[in-house]
């Protein structure tokens, strides 16, 4: 994917939550390749693509967040966002501790159940919900109506179940290079060698630092990559044999195998 200049992020007080409007709605379009430059806020984030799949890094991870999936990013984590496709993005912003949560004395918030930056199944309802809000910037005040929203998007966020998907980044410079090519063509080759070659490291090189820098083989961390990508071309509508094919696998019963192993449950599961 060709390389664009970085995006400002959107004036964030234009959207910022606050005691009397917890919940705030923004929509950004993207074009393919269109990058944010990193940002954070004192609020969360949930981030969704209504079209199009987007990639978002945030905390070390980078996720790759088709339609059918959002991102929760919790507040003060820098996070990134580039579209990999034409995307139409639905971000919702959420204050803290606000009487929008119902009881002050309440302890299962998206806030203290989710510490961390998490994948989440959007439901057709959260979706619904959520392209009925209003997009204004501004302090306007919420009416009666974005106020019944607001709840019951607050009632299908704690129900929306997480989704085991996601892949760490590391800090070192030489293996960060690498995993940033991987993930831009997981499939260019299979094995450590040949990625650790054209790295010029050599795969003994590059198989510790996999091990000391994210705590994992080179061999999983890939699989990570490639249910990514999977979640992508699901989004599509592509049929799993389809999305085997694209992803170097001989056929979708031997995909299917790799992700039993990897997640506990079948692709039909983690894949619309």
């Amino acid at each position: 994917m060709p390389k664009s200049p970085a995006l400002a992020p959107v004036d964030p007080l234009a959207y910022a939550p606050t005691p009397a409007r917890p919940l705030r709605a923004k929509l950004r379009r993207m074009s393919a390749s269109a990058r944010v430059e990193p940002h954070d806020h004192p609020w969360a984030q949930v981030a969704f693509s209504t079209t199009g799949v987007i990639r978002m890094n945030a905390a070390h991870s980078t996720y790759l967040v088709p339609p059918s999936r959002a991102l929760w990013i919790p507040p003060g984590v820098e996070h990134t966002v580039t579209a990999v496709e034409d995307a139409e993005i639905r971000t919702l912003y959420l204050l803290p501790d606000a009487p929008f949560f119902g009881d002050a004395q309440t302890t299962d918030t998206p806030f203290s159940l989710w510490p961390a930056p998490r994948v989440l199944e959007v439901s057709p309802l959260l979706r619904e919900l959520v392209a009925h809000l209003d997009i204004r910037p501004g302090p306007h005040p919420a009416g009666e109506r974005e106020q019944c929203l607001a709840a019951l998007i607050l009632d299908e966020l704690r129900r929306a179940a997480p989704v085991r998907l996601g892949v760490d980044l590391p800090r070192d410079k030489r293996l960060r290079q690498l995993c940033e090519a991987v993930l831009e063509t997981p499939t260019r080759w299979a094995t450590l060698e040949d990625w650790a070659g054209q790295a010029g490291a050599s795969p003994r090189t590059v198989a510790r630092l996999f091990r000391t820098e994210l705590g994992t083989t080179f061999q999983q961390w890939r699989q990570q990559v490639l249910l990514a990508h999977a979640l992508g071309l699901s989004a599509r509508k592509l049929p799993m044999a389809t999305i085997a094919a694209e992803l170097g696998y001989a056929s979708a019963s031997a995909f299917s195998a790799m992700v039993r192993r990897t997640l506990g449950a079948p692709p039909s599961h983690f894949f619309a």
